[in-house]
């Protein structure tokens, strides 16, 4: 017995030669115990371009495919020691890859079905063979593992491009949930910046007059308490506070003569100069996109219930809820800031006041809401906000309440948390003025 191994160059015999490309150097190994058989299957695959392997038992063959990659075995079935049916069952077991095919004489049919059943083989030919058919078998055969090691190639090239893909989603995720965040925290801090703007802007036009000084805020207050008692939604408790910080915005170009005089001392000519500024604060901001509906109020805001208001004598609920309820707070605050009268009433007597207005100058819901608001309820202890010293505060602490300047100018806005840049700001500001400041800050 013999183990031996041959390669063979590949060249053009015709129509049952195997291109390279098609080959791919693949390998063959025949085995049978008659040398003159190995012999033929040797020349017959001489042309081809296959690595052309063979052995004389089914033992040698399995000690040959330890060490070599081989595509596929043809095997003949009667062999001593170990028959085809069983040297091929033990291929198939270990290696399973490979292609098997079986060469059986005619008289071998139970022998055929034994191996067939064991080796679950590719193919079977019967001696004696026709060369083209045993070429075309082989060559069958490599193009059907071709078609195999091709799928197996993709799907696990589609397995890895899902990886990727999975991993990339993942990836995409987190980017995304950290950009929502860092987003989240630009828009937080330009809605601040937003209101402190306008709080600023609110403090320059009531510099216009020491009686002005502290209107707009306190007006604002009462707004967003009623808005809130009505239940009103975010965005229109949004523009109701804008509103009322700048309801007054009009009376800029108003002359210093007329913005000192109670509105009962003025003249004929001074009134119809004072009753054009919800006018002019509408113009005023109506260049600003997001300011229609604070715009809108603020026209409206000296409308009456019954129609006898200005500048467009509108009636009941044609006039904007929101400007129905400014209405209502600034007559509030100008009744006791003197404004309306020779003297300055109480809180209380302001109230008393308004009591019985609801369907003439006010809308009769938002007066009842407006007096719900100083119903006593049962005393509930507060956490009080604490006055620190500018040395005392630190950064993560929140303003309880505007931090304004001996002018009324708003410095910082209420709700602001502190920073360790605007606490040197805050010290700045205290040493420029030369005076020990105090800061109000929320409990924590």
């Amino acid at each position: 017995m013999s183990l031996i191994a041959e390669v063979q160059p590949a060249y053009d015999t015709g129509d049952v030669v195997d291109t390279p490309a098609l080959a791919r150097q693949r390998s063959v190994l025949c085995v049978d115990d008659e040398p003159n058989i190995l012999s033929a299957l040797k020349r017959l695959y001489r042309s081809t371009g296959y690595q052309v392997f063979t052995a004389e038992s089914g033992t040698l063959a399995l000690a040959l495919l330890e060490s070599e990659k081989i595509d596929l075995v043809i095997s003949d079935m009667r062999m001593p020691v170990m028959d085809g049916a069983q040297f091929l069952g033990q291929v198939r077991e270990r290696w399973p890859r490979i292609t098997r095919v079986l060469l059986t004489g005619y008289a071998d049919v139970t022998s055929t079905i034994a191996a067939i059943n064991q080796g679950q083989i590719h193919h079977y030919i019967t001696k004696p063979w026709h060369d083209e058919e045993m070429l075309l078998v082989v060559r069958h055969a490599f193009e059907h593992l071709t078609l195999a090691e091709d799928k197996t190639q993709l799907q696990d090239e589609v397995k890895q491009r899902n990886d990727e893909l999975k991993a990339l989603n993942e990836s995409l995720e987190q980017k995304v949930e950290q950009r929502t965040g860092e987003l989240t925290l630009a828009h937080d801090r330009l809605k601040k910046n937003y209101m402190t703007s306008i709080k600023a802007f609110s403090g320059l036009i009531e510099q216009r007059g020491p009686s002005m000084v502290g209107h707009a805020r306190r007006v604002a207050d009462v707004s967003v308490r009623i808005g809130k008692g009505l239940k009103l939604d975010e965005a229109m408790v949004r523009d109701l506070l804008i509103a009322s910080l700048l309801h007054d915005i009009g009376q800029i170009g108003l002359p210093d003569v007329i913005l000192s005089k109670q509105l009962p001392k003025m003249t004929p000519e001074e009134l119809v100069r004072y009753r054009l500024h919800p006018s002019l604060g509408e113009q005023t901001l109506m260049s600003l996109d997001d300011m229609q509906t604070v715009s809108t109020i603020i026209r409206a805001h000296h409308e009456r219930f019954d129609g006898n208001g200005f500048p467009d004598g509108l009636k009941g609920e044609a006039i904007p809820l929101g400007a129905r309820i400014l209405a209502l707070s600034e007559t509030y605050d100008e009744l006791q800031s003197g404004h309306l009268g020779s003297s300055g009433l109480t809180a209380v007597e302001a109230r008393t006041v308004l009591r019985g207005t609801g369907g003439t100058q006010f809308d009769p819901v938002v007066l009842d809401a407006f007096m719900a608001l100083f119903v006593v309820a049962p005393p509930v202890e507060p956490a009080k906000p604490l006055s620190l010293a500018t040395a005392s505060i630190v950064p993560g602490m929140v303003l309880a309440k505007d931090f304004m300047s001996e002018e009324g100018v708003v410095l910082l806005a209420a709700d602001q948390e502190l920073t360790v840049d605007l606490i040197a700001r805050i010290r700045f500001y205290e040493k420029r003025t030369g005076k020990d400041l105090q800061v109000c800050i929320k409990p924590a």
